[in-house]
């Protein structure tokens, strides 16, 4: 027996590498086969699932699993449980449950209607559920029952609680910036706490969801379900569970969802250990059933973040596409993310009837936020890529920028004087995240970056600004331009400093 399975497991290494074609002849040599040859073979049923998952087109998928539901009927038991072990790969699939429960009842040993159960547990749903399969996670297959039925999404117009903690997180650099932002666009809340990449504040009062929207520096925000101090993962799990069906946070996913009342839960690898995960999720089950922890598709994350001791709760809504920036029609390669953009428009400030360039626009999403904060005239974008033009023209289309003007142009920005609208002393705002170096290389980066400020103080009028995210350890050249505030900032791998300078 040991030697079986050491040969079977030969025969997959040898198998697992080839491509879904190489595999799919290999499949149709099975078919031909006898025993006890066949089930030698057997290994190939393992292959398949795996290659065509991993690198099958649909219509490949869609064969591979007819193949796999055919063979629950083989003669051989073997294959039999590696067809059942197989098909969960290939995704949910309402043909492989059928198939899996007409197996069920005939299944030969105890081997193999475990196998049939375990697949079950991860295709099933509410044909499952209706048989009474004895399956080992029923919250999967009542999460993807309720997915499949009722799907749900983050219902912003639900209030709620009063006095709840809010946990607004931003790139690490931009907590200062986002602290002023919340106390101008949401005064209801109060600010407790400032850490790297974190705002805490609190809503006295009753808040819509929809208002935790306002802030744009933001990247996210999640709503504080209290910390779990416990010496073992195994002894936070009851706690962990009574504070998500507790009061809080069943009032919030019960309200604010639409549909069924899903959540995926979120850890780092220190809390992801799948025995404490997997109990956190039961034990909300029993407390309050219609709670489903669901992977896939949820409209809310249970974040678990690690403390000193324990463990923190917060539940954040999963927006796809976040309606804070539903104007983007498009994006280009070393885009901004647009919560920086934001960060950026705020950092320049507002002053109407300026002229505002963005001599490397991209997508246009730092042109677009500086017109969300009002005042501008003209907003004016260049870049040498036509494709990244058209993208900034459509997303400021959508932006719906009621009275302001813009142009966008293919362009060097070394050559503004060409451009009626940047003659020298005429610009209120240079506002720009130029290109890093790394998504899209840059030859002379540093001498990229001079140009820049060159640029930028010819064409500023006095009192003008320049915001930058600076890539290089670069200034101005002359003293035209002075320092007026920067902030290191994580863009994820690297950091940056986004910079302002204003114009003597």
């Amino acid at each position: 027996m040991v030697h079986a399975v050491k040969s079977d497991n030969e025969l997959y290494r040898a198998l697992r590498g080839k491509t879904c074609e190489e595999l799919w002849r290999e499949a149709r040599a099975l078919d031909a086969l006898a025993e006890p040859e066949r089930s030698r073979r057997a290994a190939v049923v393992r292959a398949v699932g795996v290659a065509f998952a991993d690198r099958g087109d649909e219509a490949g998928k869609a064969r591979a699993r007819d193949w796999l539901r055919g063979l629950l009927r083989d003669p051989s038991e073997k294959i039999r449980r590696y067809a059942a072990a197989a098909l969960p790969k290939l995704g949910d699939d309402r043909g492989a449950e059928g198939a899996l429960l007409g197996r069920l009842p005939e299944a030969a040993s105890e081997s193999e209607r475990r196998a049939l159960r375990e697949a079950l547990g991860k295709v099933g749903g509410r044909a499952t559920l209706d048989a009474g399969a004895d399956v080992a996670d029923a919250g999967r297959l009542l999460a993807r029952a309720a997915r499949e039925e009722q799907p749900g999404a983050v219902a912003t117009e639900a209030l709620l609680p009063a006095g709840i903690d809010v946990a607004f997180r931003c790139r690490r650099g931009l907590e200062a910036i986002l602290a002023e932002e919340l106390a101008e666009r949401l005064p209801e809340v109060r600010v407790l706490a400032r850490s790297p990449g974190r705002v805490l504040a609190r809503a006295d009062g009753r808040l819509r969801l929809a208002d935790l929207l306002r802030p744009r520096v933001a990247a996210a925000f999640a709503l504080v379900l209290g910390e779990v101090r416990a010496r073992t993962a195994a002894a936070a799990v009851q706690p962990v569970a009574l504070r998500v069906a507790g009061p809080v946070g069943s009032a919030v996913l019960r309200s604010a969802t639409s549909g069924a009342a899903r959540f995926r839960i979120e850890a780092p690898d220190e809390l992801g250990d799948p025995a404490f995960l997997r109990g956190v999720a039961e034990a909300v089950r029993a407390l309050a059933p219609d709670l489903l922890n669901d992977p896939r598709g949820a409209p809310w994350s249970l974040d678990l973040l690690p403390i000193v001791g324990g463990v923190r709760l917060e539940l954040r809504p999963r927006f796809s596409p976040d309606p804070r920036f539903a104007y983007r029609r498009g994006d280009v390669p070393a885009a901004s993310h647009p919560p920086l953009a934001a960060a950026m428009a705020r950092l320049a400030g507002r002053r109407d009837g300026e002229v505002v360039w963005d001599p490397f626009c991209g997508s246009g999403q730092e042109l677009v936020e500086r017109g969300l904060l009002g005042g501008a005239a003209l907003l004016v974008g260049g870049d040498l890529d036509p494709e990244a033009i058209a993208v900034a023209r459509a997303n400021l289309e959508a932006a719906g920028l009621a009275g302001v003007r813009s142009r966008l142009m293919v362009a060097d920005f070394r050559e503004h004087a060409k451009v009626p609208e940047l003659t020298a002393g005429t610009v209120g705002l240079v506002v720009t995240n130029p290109p890093m170096g790394r998504r899209v290389p840059v030859k002379d980066l540093k001498g990229l970056i001079a140009g820049l400020f060159a640029a930028a103080a010819e064409v500023l009028a006095p009192g003008g600004r320049l915001v930058l995210a600076n890539p290089v350890r670069v200034g101005p050249a002359d003293d035209r331009l002075s320092p007026a505030g920067s902030t290191e900032v994580d863009l994820g791998g690297f950091t940056c400093r986004l910079e302002r300078w204003d114009r003597r």
